[in-house]
């Protein structure tokens, strides 16, 4: 029997959703033990805050006088990560969580830019930060015998022992969360969430999904993205459930997870659907006690193959991680979109340089778009804007409320019953595999190889979820695309994240340009890989190099694009 969940009272900050834990022996924590050869390890809720309790205590001792209460987290999931969130929380401190496939300087980047004094890390992530200038930045190993002196003196710490990392104790308005995400800039973004807004959306997707003690959310997307934290650990967090960790997702492992730590929920990003779609089918793949996912980039496609599956039903949401925009699906969602405003929002598609608002959609009998030039623009929210800011990047935040409005930077269109329809992203924004990516940021690095005259780099459509990187060279006089040396030179920059590797690479004898002499990119991502010019690509899976996009690799792509219901997204 399915229990209700504890109290009646919407939490105000994070901090009270850890609070809360405390006395309750109730299972908070599961995770597999590599000490005791992979078994499932449970801590009660009670044990997990008083973790936390520990290193808030630990972190006010740490940190300088005068310094910005910012502790980064290089980890995968472990226990750690979510004792490090909670004793961030009752700190009155934020975390920045910081990707370990971002290299070299851009790493170091990430860290300071957030103003990290302190920087958690583990073993196996050491090797990134050899060499990096992190000046004034204290390194924390987990899982070493000094870290465990270290937290030793404070181990009998409640959660409102010592005093707070903040100048105040935590409220509603203390930053939580310092998350990155990517934009025209070419640099990520680190955007602000208070305790106040992610504790109210914890709360309500616990509301929204039914969340119970009787439930056990798996983690198993990194907690170092949004996705992870908000949609997994804190709705967990809100209605009394466990949640059970895994330290990095694997699809083969993924039923396996979900029996032995009886799983009910998960979330999901970028194309964990699709890997775990490819997995070999088992007579079994329906015992479990899992009743739902919720992510997005699944597509209606691999998500009905997944119910069929599986027997697992799968939500599709949209909501930035800034909190400027949400969309929320209802039960009479037509298929292919993500369903309509969430309550409190005014969102619209217009024209990104007008303004004006774009026409409804025009769908034919198979819902095919007819008018796609007219009806796509970027969504905007003009009503009650929840974006909190990014941290010292004012410019950025500029361009997003511009007009007074939230500017998601995505491509939508919507029906005449005001259904939206997610349909690409903005000039300079990708998302591969669930890692948001600036094209700048990748043209940089290409511009190094010295066989190139001019580079530009855009999204191409994946052909199951989210997009591919597409780069279109144009070479010196003299020079021809090698392909295994345009390999070793990506392997050898070490700045070049482990999504950032263009999958396909147009060879052009002169860049399109615009009437202003610009780079015409909207040109080059209307041909995709379907051009005249040479394409070479790097077929999925790795290991192969590059090699030339022949017909008979260009029909069996697009057959892979029919299958999963994306054909239509090369067409717009």
């Amino acid at each position: 029997m399915r229990t209700t969940t504890p109290g009646d009272s919407t939490p105000h900050t994070v901090a009270e959703l850890i609070s809360r834990q405390w006395g309750d022996h109730r299972p908070g924590l599961k995770y597999r033990n590599p000490a005791d050869g992979g078994a499932v390890t449970v801590l009660s809720r009670h044990q997990a805050a008083r973790e936390s309790a520990a290193r808030a205590a630990l972190l006010a001792d740490l940190l300088p006088a005068g310094a910005e209460p910012h502790v980064g987290v290089l980890l995968d999931n472990t226990p750690e990560f979510p004792f490090w969130l909670g004793a961030a929380a009752l700190a009155g401190a934020a975390v920045a969580g910081i990707n370990p496939t971002r290299r070299g300087p851009e790493l170091a980047r990430d860290i300071l830019h957030t103003d990290c004094r302190i920087l958690v890390t583990e073993p196996a992530h050491l090797p990134l930060l050899r060499g990096l200038d992190l000046p004034g930045v204290r390194i924390l190993v987990t899982g070493t015998e000094e870290y465990a002196a270290l937290l030793a003196p404070y181990a009998a710490a409640g959660p409102g022992d010592g005093a707070p990392a903040a100048a105040s104790a935590p409220g509603p308005a203390s930053r939580f969360l310092l998350y990155f995400t990517s934009g025209s800039t070419g640099t990520p973004k680190a955007a602000v969430c208070t305790q106040g807004r992610l504790a109210a959306a914890g709360a309500s997707l616990a509301r929204a999904f039914s969340v119970t003690p009787d439930d056990v959310h798996y983690v198993c997307m990194p907690l170092f993205h949004g996705n992870a934290v908000i949609a997994d650990w804190l709705p967990a967090l809100a209605a009394g459930a466990p949640v059970a960790l895994r330290r990095r997702f694997s699809a083969s492992a993924f039923l396996d997870d979900v029996r032995a730590f009886g799983a009910t929920y998960f979330t999901y990003v970028g194309r964990a659907v699709q890997y775990l779609l490819a997995t070999e089918p088992r007579p079994d793949d329906r015992e479990h006690p899992l009743r739902l996912g919720f992510g997005t980039e699944a597509g209606a496609v691999d998500a009905a193959r997944f119910a069929d599956r599986f027997g697992v039903r799968l939500v599709e949401g949209y909501g930035a991680t800034e909190g400027g925009a949400s969309v929320q699906r209802t039960p009479d969602t037509p298929p292919g979109a993500l369903g309509r405003a969430a309550p409190g929002d005014d969102l619209a598609v217009v024209d990104p340089d007008t303004g004006a608002e774009c026409p409804p959609a025009e769908l034919d009998g198979h819902g095919r778009l007819r008018n796609g030039s007219a009806a796509i623009g970027e969504l905007v929210n003009r009503g009650g804007i929840r974006f909190e800011g990014y941290w010292r990047n004012p410019d950025a935040e500029a361009a997003r409320t511009r007009k007074g409005w939230y500017w998601t930077g995505d491509l939508f269109y919507r029906d005449p019953a005001g259904f939206l329809y997610f349909a690409g992203r903005t000039d300079d924004r990708l998302r591969v595999d669930s890692e948001n990516l600036a094209a700048a940021a990748i043209e940089n690095i290409l511009a190094r190889w010295s066989p190139a005259a001019a580079v530009a780099v855009y999204a191409v459509p994946d052909e199951a979820a989210g997009d591919q990187v597409m780069a279109a060279v144009a070479l010196k006089p003299g020079e021809r695309f090698a392909p295994e040396a345009f390999s070793a030179f990506l392997g050898a920059q070490p700045d070049l994240g482990t999504k950032m590797a263009p999958r396909y690479v147009r060879v052009v004898d002169a860049m399109p340009t615009t009437a202003t002499n610009k780079i015409h990119r909207v040109a080059l991502r209307r041909a995709g890989f379907r051009c005249q010019d040479p394409v070479w690509w790097s077929p999925p899976g790795g290991g192969q190099g590059y090699r030339l996009l022949d017909p008979e690799s260009l029909a069996a792509l697009l057959a892979a694009y029919a299958a999963h219901g994306r054909a239509e997204l090369l067409e717009r």
